[in-house]
């Protein structure tokens, strides 16, 4: 491992060399990177989304959301998985590659590189030391800035929970695609530990330092908000629509009764598309309490909050 982790950061380093000029020219120490980590259903796809449009835009400003390999693309809103994923299974040959392609991309008036995962988060109490210790290294060759948003916590773990329930099964993930209630599910110390925001803080301070990490309080448009932080905003900016709804009650009690049959992958995601109709038929009808009482001064003490 230590022999990736020195041969990674060797060839990162090399990858680097040649923008020097550049940023010498533009007065910058490093490359700005920032990672936007979610958290999830803060419109984190709605921003993906918009990033992704406004590609040229952002270029004109020095901006570079950055296209994915080919080999990774999908039909979902573009964002950068592969991120975390590399960083879960410590696949340090993908992680550079990647950044191999981010980098062909730079020009030379490019100051800042923005990636964006929810799985950030979602997985970073999966993150093996070794990864944090590449994202540290990291940290010493861009100029990182971390930015999370964090919703009320009921509001937030109701979502998550749906969130959970929609996945497919992923090996070792004790909460992915099963058949459980909510107050089950509260139960595994996996998907509780979600509920630490300031935990989650602290640790993005040690891995990338104190004053790295910009936290904001979800009110409701985050694509507003960021174009607003890169200089992008204009006075006919209009609200932006909501990339993703979520499931009703209804909607869950049938993917619950669908993850009992522990079903491929492949075969929910062709399940998926009749499930969103289902589930706009049965919006007036679903009424079901997902969260009891108990279950939110459950959640209530779990939660550590962050001090905004």
């Amino acid at each position: 491992m230590e022999k990736s982790k020195l041969h990674f950061i060797k060839q990162l380093t090399a990858l680097l060399a040649p923008l020097k000029p550049s940023l010498a020219q533009l007065k910058l120490q490093k490359l700005k990177l920032i990672i936007h980590v979610g958290t999830p259903k803060t419109g984190t796809t709605s921003l993906q989304t918009y990033l992704n449009k406004k590609q040229r835009k952002l270029r004109g400003k020095g901006i570079l959301y950055p296209h994915n390999l080919d080999k990774l693309q999908n039909t979902a809103a573009p964002k950068h998985q592969w991120f975390e994923k590399n960083l879960v299974t410590i696949n340090l040959d993908s992680l550079l590659e990647n950044f191999r392609n981010i980098i062909s991309q730079v020009k030379s008036d490019t100051h800042t590189i923005i990636l964006s995962s929810e799985g950030i988060y979602n997985y970073w109490w999966d993150f093996p030391s070794q990864s944090k210790d590449i994202l540290g290294e990291l940290s010493k060759r861009f100029d990182i800035e971390v930015w999370v948003w964090f919703r009320e916590p009921l509001g937030f773990i109701e979502s998550y929970y749906k969130q959970c329930i929609r996945n497919p099964q992923v090996v070792g993930n004790p909460c992915y695609g099963k058949d459980l209630s909510f107050a089950e599910m509260l139960n595994i110390n996996w998907f509780f530990q979600h509920l630490d925001y300031q935990g989650f803080v602290t640790e993005c301070q040690t891995v990338f330092g104190k004053n790295n990490i910009s936290v904001f309080k979800y009110e409701g448009d985050v694509v507003q908000e960021v174009i607003r932080k890169l200089g992008l905003a204009t006075p006919h900016d209009n609200p932006t629509p909501r990339q993703n709804n979520s499931v009703n009650s209804a909607s869950i009690k049938l993917l619950r009764t669908i993850n009992h049959y522990n079903m491929k992958a492949k075969d929910k995601t062709r399940l998926m598309p009749h499930l969103k109709a289902i589930n706009a038929v049965l919006e007036n009808y679903a009424n079901d309490i997902l969260i009891d009482e108990a279950s939110k001064k459950r959640v209530l003490q779990l939660f550590k909050p962050i001090n905004f």
